[in-house]
């Protein structure tokens, strides 16, 4: 049901182009297309916007929606908590966010035992780049602060994280010089694997030995920490060869350097584990969190660390870590976080992230086998890419002038669906989805992609 007319809505996407900065979107093209869409109410993986056309989510949002739309009994934790207390003085806490931080550390793999609590995933990471740097100071190992970090991921916003990545979604030349230290190697994709491996596992060894030779190279006594994604998905949920985790473990303790798991994307059922480096039976030293903690419902993410790590921030007003988040470990915020955490452990959302992800993994490869565009699929639980192709022999992208992404994404959007096309593509449906639902998307997309594939002449 429409809440604005078609007169209101005009309205609202003028003051939209003039006074709001829509996130990687241009205000002229936008004004030309007739947008920002609207939206105003949101169920289970179904989105309605202004004027009453209902989608449905393929991407949870920003990849965070773990547990859909509409979850009342989290607006109802966020309200009570604010009629309680909305802060606390400084160098206090409230009793959600140590509850918070207790149950985090209780779902999280082996000995991640103390949270450092920030308002999102590039605080998050940020926050990580720090303590690693500080780690080594309070350890007497003062020289180790670079970092390790693959080519093709994507960590943050802010300075420090932005240094970290590199897609060409997210161009750093607007930006540069970044911080300094930050050092990139090859990203483990299979599909593209850049030293030529044949199988997951010889490209995982590979890409495993790069990291090596490069703190070989740049000193072991210099390197802080390696930090990746156990999934990585600006180039579409690229899941690595199942001995890369185990493998970059023994390298990382080898040579005595951190390992930071960016489970920002990744973590709180995603990918059919309540997080992903559990596949790999792998515990970083230091993960990182965020979107999934609260299902997006209040903004906030976290750090949180292996306990000798965190110890060494322990004995000495000269020893604790000089770090300040403002809105870290907000009281309706950890409240909301304790809530969403309940109702995915309550219904069984992990459990149905690894099923129903597994039935659209298989959808996704019944239309690879009925579309030659689509080069390759992947995937993880309800983390899912897909990568189209002009050449599946070449593996070729189409050039530019193509259109592709704007084609795809308009025709989801005719169609009901909201799912960002692209060369790389990440499906991502909350994780309460059905195998109905699912087949709606798979249904759209099969018809979009095949409708493209012949107006560009590659079907």
């Amino acid at each position: 049901m429409a809440t604005h007319n078609e007169s209101q809505v005009k309205e609202l996407q003028e003051t939209a182009l003039e006074n709001l900065w829509v996130y990687l979107r241009e205000p002229s093209d936008m004004a030309e297309k007739g947008e920002p869409q609207i939206f105003v109410e949101g169920k289970g993986v179904h989105v309605t916007d202004a004027l009453g056309r209902t989608f449905i989510d393929a991407m949870s949002g920003l990849w965070l929606k773990n547990v859909g739309y509409g979850q009342t009994e989290i607006a109802e934790a966020a309200y009570q908590q604010m009629l309680q207390i909305t802060y606390m003085p400084l160098g206090t806490t409230t009793e959600p966010a140590v509850r918070l931080a207790e149950k985090v550390a209780s779902i999280t793999p082996g000995d991640l035992t103390r949270c450092f609590f920030t308002s999102g995933g590039s605080e998050s990471n940020e926050t990580a780049m720090k303590l690693s740097r500080a780690y080594f100071k309070r350890i007497g190992e003062p020289s180790r602060y670079k970092f390790i970090s693959r080519r093709g991921s994507y960590h943050g916003a802010t300075f420090g994280t932005l240094a970290l990545g590199g897609t060409a979604g997210f161009p750093k030349v607007d930006y540069e010089p970044l911080l300094g230290g930050s050092y990139h190697v090859p990203q483990p994709n299979p599909y593209r694997c850049e030293f030529g491996g044949e199988t997951p596992e010889e490209c995982a060894e590979l890409c495993v030995g790069a990291i090596e030779n490069e703190i070989k190279f740049q000193g072991p006594q210099t390197v802080a920490a390696v930090v990746a994604e156990p999934i990585s998905s600006p180039y579409g949920a690229v899941v690595p060869g199942p001995n890369y985790w185990p493998m970059l473990r023994e390298v990382c303790d080898r040579y005595g350097v951190l390992l930071i798991a960016d489970e920002v994307i990744t973590g709180f059922g995603r990918t059919g584990k309540m997080f992903a480096c559990e596949h790999w039976g792998v515990t970083p030293d230091i993960m990182t969190m965020a979107k999934g903690i609260t299902s997006g419902y209040i903004p906030m993410g976290g750090a949180i660390l292996r306990k000798p790590i965190a110890d060494a921030f322990i004995g000495s007003a000269g020893a604790a870590f000089r770090h300040v988040i403002t809105f870290g470990g907000h009281p309706v915020a950890s409240a909301a976080a304790l809530k969403n955490i309940e109702i995915m452990e309550r219904e069984g959302m992990v459990e149905n992230s690894a099923a129903m992800g597994s039935y659209l993994l298989d959808g996704l490869k019944e239309l690879k086998e009925k579309h030659p565009i689509i080069g390759d699929v992947r995937g993880l639980g309800l983390m899912c890419g897909m990568e189209l192709v002009k050449d599946r022999k070449t593996k070729e992208y189409f050039p530019p002038e193509a259109n592709l992404a704007p084609r795809l994404t308009q025709g989801f959007n005719d169609n009901g669906i909201l799912l960002r096309g692209g060369d790389a593509m990440n499906i991502m449906p909350p994780l309460c989805v059905n195998t109905g639902e699912i087949d709606d998307i798979l249904l759209v997309m099969d018809q979009v992609i095949g409708d493209t594939a012949k107006e560009l002449g590659a079907d």
